[in-house]
């Protein structure tokens, strides 16, 4: 005969419990992490503008000059005037809503593109003979387009990391004491929530390397953070304060996690997602009906029991104002 010891069954069956509930949940970040296309190092936003760079603008609206049969729909020669702006060139020349202009300067213009071409490759200080076709009369009219100036080039401010560090930084050369220029990374923006807050890395610190090896840029230290570590890893930054280098360790911002499923059998299942904000619970789940089961999909929520009482609670409705 063979004794038992309820005790050790008892602590059996409750790991047994323990290890079945582990092994049936799942985790997910508590927050999502959006997708983080890097830049590359160099970005031209534009050329330097100049003189060249000038455009020139007739104050017009313009469409295709479609016909108006609506059982013979065909584009017709010129183009049509959609608006004319108050003052502008063509108004003051006479070009009326709805005029047809078939030419200018003696180029066939059957196409808006044609005349917004001209707009950007014409020259300065030139007027210009359009065309025009009014009801069954075509005239001549003499534009004097009003000249565009280009605005100053885009220019760069800074690089932003907007997940890792949650900061911006510019690229700079460094000169600390008699060590020749080094490439480095400049902190401008310190944004909510961003770790380096918490090592102490303050806006006008300068990043000079991570982990000992050095930066080549502000683009550098960016990709970095996003691509060689996982999010929450600690890495250690040498950082210039404008008086000494201090090795400081950077914990990278973490999403955190959250359970997102976790099934026992028929007993009990839940899940949960972000996208959409959806929660749904389900107890004693016999395929048919459940003992209770619980549906939310943003602010509305259901309630079920057995499948004969049902009820929910703050269900959107689409009403009108007046």
């Amino acid at each position: 005969m063979q004794s038992s010891n309820p005790r050790r069954a008892i602590s059996l069956l409750f790991l047994a419990q323990v290890l079945l509930l582990t092994g049936c949940v799942s985790y997910e970040p508590a927050i999502l992490v959006p997708a983080l296309n890097l830049s590359p190092e160099d970005i031209q936003l534009s050329e330097t503008a100049g003189p060249s760079d000038a455009r020139i603008d007739f104050g017009l609206e313009l469409g295709l000059n479609e016909s108006d049969s609506l059982s013979n729909i065909e584009i017709l020669p010129g183009v049509r005037v959609r608006g004319v702006s108050s003052s502008g060139a063509a108004d003051s020349a006479g070009i009326q809503l709805g005029d047809i202009i078939l030419s200018i300067n003696g180029t066939l213009t059957n196409h808006p593109d044609v005349v917004e071409a001209l707009q950007t490759q014409a020259l300065q200080n030139q007027d210009y003979l359009f065309n025009v076709r009014r009801n069954t009369v075509v005239f001549e009219a003499a534009v004097i387009p009003q000249v565009i100036d280009s605005n100053p080039a885009p220019r760069e401010l800074y690089r932003v990391d907007p997940i890792a560090s949650r900061a911006a930084y510019r690229t700079e050369m460094i000169s600390i004491a008699e060590q020749a220029p080094m490439a480095a990374a400049r902190v401008v923006e310190i944004f909510e929530k961003s770790p380096l807050d918490n090592a102490a890395i303050a806006v006008g610190d300068v990043i000079l390397a991570v982990n000992n090896v050095p930066l080549n840029s502000a683009q550098d230290l960016v990709s970095r953070f996003n691509s060689e570590f996982d999010l929450g890893s600690t890495v250690t930054l040498s950082v210039y304060n404008g008086r000494s280098i201090d090795e400081k360790r950077l914990t990278l911002w973490n999403p955190g996690r959250r359970v997102s499923a976790v099934s026992l059998g028929p007993l009990l299942h839940y899940q949960s997602s972000l996208t959409p904000d959806t929660n749904s619970l389900s107890i004693l789940d016999l395929w048919l009906f459940s003992l209770y089961s619980y549906n939310r999909v943003d602010e509305e929520r259901s309630h079920s029991v057995l499948g004969l009482i049902k009820f929910s609670s703050d269900v959107g409705e689409l009403i009108e104002e007046d």
